[in-house]
C-alpha cells in the first residue's frame, strides 16, 4: 500500500511545502508592515520629543543667562536673595549659601556685650576694650553736651580706631550693637551711626574688613555663630533698624533663609548639565561654574501648551523629563511625549498583525489537516480496493467450488445414476452444495441491504425456541461434521424480524462448525431474561477460540481469521452481519469469552416479551 501511496504523498507533500513557503512569505509581510507601522509611530513620537528637548535646552540656558545678574548681586550683596543660585568659583562654593550656624549653645558673642555693657556702666578698666570704651563715653558725652560737631568727630574718631584694629566677628559685631544702641538717637542719629546698620562705612576708613552694615555682617558671618548668638544679635539689629528707619524684610528674609548646603558636583564637568530635576549648571571658562534652581515640570507646561497651538500636540498629551542618571548633559537630554493616540495606533497595529497571524497560522493549520484527511483518504480508498478486491476472490472462488460440484455432480448423475449404487447419495450432496450457495449469496445480499439502509424491519412477536430449533436441520445440510446442539431458552420470547434472527443464528453456527477440529460440534444456546432490563441469549461451541485482541476485530467487514493448519471458508461477512442485525434490532452481540475450549458469545436484546 505503502507504494501505491508514495506518487500521493509525494505530490501532497510538494503541495504542502509551497503553500508552507508562501505563508512563511505572508507572514514576514505582515511582521514587516508591523514594523513599519511601529516605526511611523516612533518616527512622529521622536520628532516630537526632539523639539520639545531642544525647547527645553534653549528655556533652561536663557533662564540662566536671565539670572546672572541676580547671581552676581546675591554673591556681593548677602541681603540680596539667594535661594535657588549656585555658584562655583576656584573650587570654593560662594552660593547656595551655608546658612548653617556652628554647632553647640555657648553664647560667646552675648557674653562680650554683657561684658562690655557692665564695663560701661561701672567705669571699671576694660582691658583691650578700654580704647574703644573711652572713645563711645567721649561720643555719649558730646551727644549729652548737644555738642553735635564735636560728637561726629569723635564717632569718626571711633570708628577709624576700631577699623584699624580689627576683632573677631564674635567680639567686633556685638561691640558695633552695642555702640549703634548707646549712640543712636532717632533722627538725629549721626550719619556714620546708621550707616552701620545697612550700607557700612566708607572706603577711606582703611582695613576695616567689615564695612558692609551690621546686617550684612551678620548674615554673611552667620557660620561662626552658634544659634543662640545668632538670634541674639539678629534680634537687636532688627529693633535698631526699626527704630532707624532702616528695612528690615530682606534681613529677616536671609536670616529665615535656608541654604541647599553644599552641592557636589560631578567630577570632569565640562558642559551644560542638569543634575537630577533641581538644578541646572554650566561652567564658565576653566574657573567658573554657575547654576540655578529649575523646575522641569513646570518649564515644561509652555512647552506643552505651544506645542498644543501648533497641533503637534494632543489636548491629552503630556511632555515629562525622566533622566537615566543623576548628572544629564544636556546634549542627551530627552524629553518624553505621551499621548493616547500613539498608545491607540499602537494597540490596533499589534491587533492587526495578532489576527493576521492568526489568520496565517489557521491556513497553516487547514493546510496540515487537508493533507492528513487527504492521506488518510487515500489510504482507505486503497484499502477498500484491497477488501473489495480480496471480497471479489473470495467470493468467486466460494461459488467457482459448488458450482462445480453441482455440475459434475449433475453430469455424473446423468450417466450413471441408473447403473451404479454408489451415486445414489449425489441428489443430496447436490442439494447440499446448493444450500451453501444458497447461504452466501443470502448473506452477501443481507449485507448490502442492512449496510446501505435498505432492510425494512418486519418485527413480530416469536418465540426465541422457535428461532433456534431450525438451526439443527440447516446446520445438517451444511456440514458433513456430527453436531449436537442443545437449548435452554424456555419460553422467551422477543420482538424481531425472524428471518434477520434465523439468519444471525444460521451465522453463527456455520462459523461454530468452520473453527471446529472436534467432533461432535457441540453447540449451546441459553437465554436469561431480566424482568424490566432485556434479554441475553449465549450462543456458546467447543470451537478453537481467538486471541483477545481478535474479539472485537472478527466484527469488521470482510475480516476472517485464519488459524494455523486449519483451511476455512468464508467471505468474511459472517459476523460483521450478525452485528448488523442486532444493531437493527436496539441490541449488541460481543465475544463474551474465548478459549481454546471454545467461544461464546452474548447477544444483548433490549426488547423482551413473555
Amino acid at each position: 500500500m505503502l507504494r501505491r501511496l508514495l506518487p500521493t504523498l509525494i505530490a501532497l507533500g510538494c503541495g504542502l511545502l509551497a503553500l508552507g513557503w508562501g505563508l512563511y512569505s505572508l507572514q514576514r509581510i505582515f511582521t514587516q508592515e508591523r514594523e513599519d507601522a511601529h516605526a511611523q509611530v516612533r518616527s512622529r513620537r521622536e520628532a516630537l520629543e526632539h523639539a520639545a528637548s531642544e525647547a527645553l535646552r534653549q528655556s533652561l540656558a536663557r533662564q540662566l543667562e536671565e539670572n546672572i545678574p541676580a547671581l552676581h548681586e546675591a554673591v556681593g550683596d548677602p541681603l540680596a536673595p539667594a535661594e535657588g543660585f549656585y555658584l562655583l568659583f576656584r573650587g570654593y562654593q560662594f552660593l547656595p549659601r551655608i546658612t548653617r550656624p556652628s554647632a553647640g549653645t555657648r553664647t560667646p558673642a552675648r557674653d562680650t556685650y554683657q561684658a562690655l555693657v557692665a564695663h560701661l556702666a561701672d567705669g571699671t578698666h576694660a582691658g583691650r576694650w578700654e580704647q574703644r570704651l573711652a572713645r563711645l563715653r567721649a561720643v555719649e558725652a558730646a551727644l549729652a553736651a548737644r555738642n553735635t560737631r564735636g560728637a561726629g568727630r569723635l564717632v569718626e574718631d571711633l570708628l577709624r580706631y576700631h577699623a584699624a584694629n580689627p576683632l573677631p566677628a564674635v567680639q567686633e559685631l556685638p561691640f558695633l550693637v552695642l555702640a549703634v544702641e548707646r549712640l543712636q538717637r532717632g533722627e538725629a542719629t549721626e550719619p556714620l551711626v546708621q550707616a552701620l546698620l545697612r550700607i557700612g562705612l566708607p572706603e577711606d576708613f582703611g582695613g576695616f574688613a567689615r564695612a558692609m552694615g551690621l546686617q550684612r555682617d551678620l548674615l554673611r558671618e552667620r557660620s561662626r555663630f552658634t544659634q543662640p548668638d545668632f538670634d541674639f544679635l539678629h534680634e537687636r539689629i532688627v529693633r535698631l533698624s526699626i527704630a532707624l528707619n532702616e528695612p528690615t524684610k530682606e534681613f529677616k528674609d536671609r536670616a529665615e533663609e535656608v541654604g541647599a548646603g553644599m552641592l557636589v558636583m560631578p567630577d570632569g564637568l565640562v558642559e551644560p548639565t542638569l543634575l537630577g530635576e533641581s538644578w541646572y549648571v554650566e561652567p564658565r571658562n576653566e574657573e567658573a561654574v554657575y547654576g540655578i534652581a529649575v523646575d522641569v515640570p513646570a518649564m515644561l507646561r509652555p512647552i506643552a501648551d505651544d506645542l498644543r497651538k501648533r497641533r503637534l500636540l494632543d489636548p491629552d498629551g503630556t511632555l515629562s523629563l525622566k533622566p537615566d542618571r543623576f548628572a544629564q548633559p544636556m546634549r542627551t537630554l530627552r524629553v518624553r511625549a505621551d499621548m493616547p493616540q500613539w498608545a491607540r495606533a499602537e494597540a490596533d497595529i499589534e491587533a492587526r498583525y495578532g489576527l493576521k497571524t492568526v489568520l496565517v497560522l489557521v491556513c497553516g493549520g487547514l493546510a496540515l489537516a487537508i493533507f492528513a484527511l487527504s492521506v488518510v483518504a487515500q489510504q482507505r480508498k486503497y484499502r477498500f480496493l484491497e477488501l473489495k478486491s480480496d471480497f471479489v476472490a473470495t467470493v468467486s472462488h466460494e461459488l467457482r467450488t459448488p458450482l462445480a460440484s453441482i455440475r459434475l455432480l449433475g453430469e455424473t448423475l446423468e450417466r450413471k445414476l441408473s447403473q451404479a449404487p454408489e451415486v445414489r447419495d449425489y441428489p443430496a450432496r447436490i442439494v447440499q452444495a446448493a444450500d451453501g450457495l444458497h447461504f452466501l449469496v443470502e448473506n452477501i445480499l443481507s449485507f448490502n441491504r442492512i449496510d446501505k439502509g435498505r432492510w425494512k424491519l418486519r418485527a413480530s412477536r416469536v418465540r426465541l425456541e422457535e428461532l433456534v430449533n431450525p438451526l439443527r436441520d440447516d446446520l445438517a445440510t451444511a456440514t458433513t461434521v456430527p453436531v449436537d446442539l442443545h437449548t435452554d431458552v424456555g419460553d422467551a420470547e422477543l420482538l424481531a424480524d425472524p428471518s434477520l434472527l434465523r439468519l444471525l443464528f444460521s451465522n453463527l453456527g456455520r462459523n461454530a462448525c468452520a473453527y471446529n477440529r472436534r467432533s461432535p460440534v457441540r453447540i449451546s444456546v441459553t437465554a436469561q431474561v431480566i424482568p424490566g432490563h432485556g434479554c441475553t441469549v449465549l450462543f456458546s461451541d467447543n470451537g478453537l477460540g481467538m486471541p483477545d485482541s481478535e474479539w472485537e476485530n472478527v466484527f469488521q467487514d470482510f475480516y476472517r481469521l485464519t488459524p494455523p493448519g486449519l483451511e476455512v471458508h468464508g467471505s468474511g461477512l459472517g459476523l460483521a452481519l450478525c452485528r448488523k442485525i442486532m444493531k437493527l434490532h436496539g441490541g449488541d452481540i460481543q465475544v463474551a469469552t474465548s478459549s481454546p475450549e471454545g467461544t461464546t458469545f452474548a447477544l444483548t436484546f433490549h426488547e423482551p416479551y413473555r
